[in-house]
């Protein structure tokens, strides 16, 4: 029997659905990001629901289209589809295709009657189609773990039937809810931290501290290929590049080596500070998790970060590390993360960091050297690099060709 195949796609909100009067603000967001995301796919075409989003397919290949849906945020669930005439007798064919295309032992239906004067209730098109399964195949039914899930959806003009259902992103759609700044060291957790980040629908750039010749080039193309990683979640990414070799050097001669991370780390929150207003960008990111290394005790996170009057969040701060580790290789951002080439943090990492920093000795330490003119000559001296998922896309393709 040849494989039936799908001529749409059904995605479903999620936690979409619990927004009010701003609901369609984020359902546009979300049409936009997914319209975006496809746009290499010229014949599909896009239907709004009140709950979804019906693609239809044209001859696109649903496999291909899935793997790109994979990356993005703001929705519970797709599902590729067949579309029925609204005939029970029709759905019947269907369904009963699509038992036998599976190699199952066990099958259940489940209905939604989005179109409540369809003639059937959904326990009765769920009775009539396992019936018509049952009568002709080998296949029983189980309602707890069935080997096969085969879903019907009724809508208004047609019935839709699904045999699978793809777990989505979740959370809410990159860039309802403004830009973040994420400080990208190029470790394990500040590409989670990013992630995260735009999961709950904020836009990311990234500002990365490059302290040449004391960090190399790889540390920093090892920055721009996690940028490039997660570009996939929305196509493009500015990464600042920050020269930090003067300012870093200066703290190291000024300041007592305990407090030299505690006053760095103030320093580069001034940097990414002062770029977000520039930027109008509201909230800054990172990947501190609390208690992890000297410079994210609550004494710490609470003295480095006063200096800042754009908004900090820490996506990690209550995860640990084993939990982030699995994050990150679920993304595909940790084995780049742990290439050996180390950053400005790392090369000058100090024997014995306090960890219960007082801000009266930073405040002191801050006198000792002109540390406003560093900071300003650090942001003159910026370097923006745009990392685009879809540039990459097309290089992997020209790749593939030679």
């Amino acid at each position: 029997m040849p494989e039936l195949l799908y001529d749409h796609i059904i995605v479903r909100y999620g936690e979409l659905s619990t927004k009010g009067n701003n609901r369609k603000d984020f359902t546009r967001q979300l049409t936009q990001n997914i319209r975006r995301r496809l746009q290499d796919y010229e014949k599909l075409t896009f239907n709004t629901l009140h709950d979804g989003l019906f693609i239809k397919l044209n001859g696109e290949d649903y496999n291909s289209i899935k793997k790109d849906l994979l990356d993005i945020f703001g929705f519970a669930y797709f599902a590729g589809a067949i579309r029925v005439e609204k005939d029970i007798e029709e759905v019947k064919k269907v369904t009963l295709q699509l038992a036998n295309n599976h190699k199952a032992k066990t099958f259940k239906i489940a209905t939604k009657r989005h179109d409540k004067s369809f003639p059937l209730r959904s326990d009765d098109i769920n009775r009539a189609l396992a019936g018509n399964i049952l009568h002709n195949t080998e296949l029983t039914v189980d309602v707890h773990e069935p080997d096969l899930m085969i879903y019907v959806f009724v809508d208004k003009d047609f019935v839709y039937v699904m045999d699978e259902k793809v777990k989505g992103g979740g959370g809410y759609p990159t860039g309802i809810n403004g830009t973040a700044m994420v400080m990208m060291s190029g470790g394990i957790d500040s590409p989670v931290a990013a992630y995260l980040t735009m999961k709950r629908g904020l836009k990311i750039e990234c500002i990365h501290f490059a302290s040449e010749p004391y960090t190399s080039k790889q540390a920093l193309n090892k920055v721009l290929t996690l940028a490039e990683k997660l570009s996939k979640c929305q196509e493009e990414i500015n990464v600042h590049i920050i020269p930090f070799t003067d300012l870093q050097l200066a703290i190291y001669k000024y300041v007592d080596e305990p407090y030299c991370i505690t006053i760095m780390r103030r320093m580069m929150y001034r940097i990414a500070d002062e770029i977000c207003k520039n930027r109008k960008i509201k909230v800054i990111t990172n990947g501190e998790s609390v208690g992890q290394v000297a410079s994210q005790t609550p004494e710490s996170i609470s003295v480095i970060g006063k200096v800042a009057d754009t908004l900090i969040l820490r996506p990690l701060c209550m995860m640990d590390k084993l939990e982030i580790i699995a994050l990150a290789k679920k993304i595909d951002t940790y084995e780049t993360s742990i290439l050996p080439y180390e950053d400005c943090c790392t090369i000058f990492d100090p024997k014995n960091p306090v960890i219960k920093p007082k801000l009266d000795k930073c405040l002191y330490y801050e006198t000792l050297f002109d540390y406003q003119s560093l900071v300003d000559e650090c942001i003159k001296n910026e370097r923006i690099e745009k990392i685009s998922y879809r540039d990459r896309k097309r290089e992997e393709e020209n790749e593939s060709v030679f």
